[in-house]
């Protein structure tokens, strides 16, 4: 396997930067990127879903329903758990989010997006690493192709400790 130097590894998105308090949602604020493409597809545009939207496109890891219910909820606490999970499947639906997996058993989101990135789940803190690795890439194409295929797509998680913590565990094990 090929190791990833830590310049490929996909820039986080920038922090959150919402302003708290119940009217947060009613302040002038620039359209996300998650806004705009519900308008282009004819989405009805409520003032819960903007803080929704705009929590998800601020949103530096890959938050699960409760998460991003607790992060719009500190901004407009009207809003329900309900109205998150009815946001997320129809955002979801629309191709606007993608839904991930990662071993946990809660689904967790992300913006979904045309550029291609892996994910490394750090099983220590869950946290997801994203990155791009172009030798893996080849690679999958090489082996698509040796089986008789067009790889037209896919989906790559990885799972690991850090280092640190894996040799301790061999030595203690």
């Amino acid at each position: 396997m090929a190791y990833i130097e830590p310049s490929q590894a996909v820039p986080p998105r920038r922090p959150p930067g919402i302003q708290a308090g119940p009217l947060a949602h009613r302040t002038t604020h620039r359209m996300s990127r998650l806004e705009q493409l519900c308008l282009a597809k004819g989405l009805k545009m409520t003032g819960q879903r903007r803080v929704i939207m705009r929590v998800l496109s601020e949103s530096t890891d890959h938050p699960d329903v409760e998460q991003l219910h607790r992060r719009a909820a500190g901004i407009d606490a009207r809003i329900s758990i309900a109205t998150v999970y009815r946001t997320v499947r129809l955002l979801e639906e629309a191709g606007i989010l993608s839904r991930h997996d990662f071993g946990d058993g809660r689904a967790r989101y992300e913006q979904a997006t045309t550029e291609h990135h892996d994910h490394l789940v750090d099983l220590e803190p869950r946290q997801v690493i994203e990155f791009k690795n172009e030798a893996i890439e080849k690679l999958q194409r090489k082996v698509a192709r040796e089986l008789g295929f067009e790889l037209v797509g896919h989906r790559l998680e990885l799972y690991g400790v850090p280092l640190r913590d894996a040799s301790r565990r061999r030595r203690d094990g």
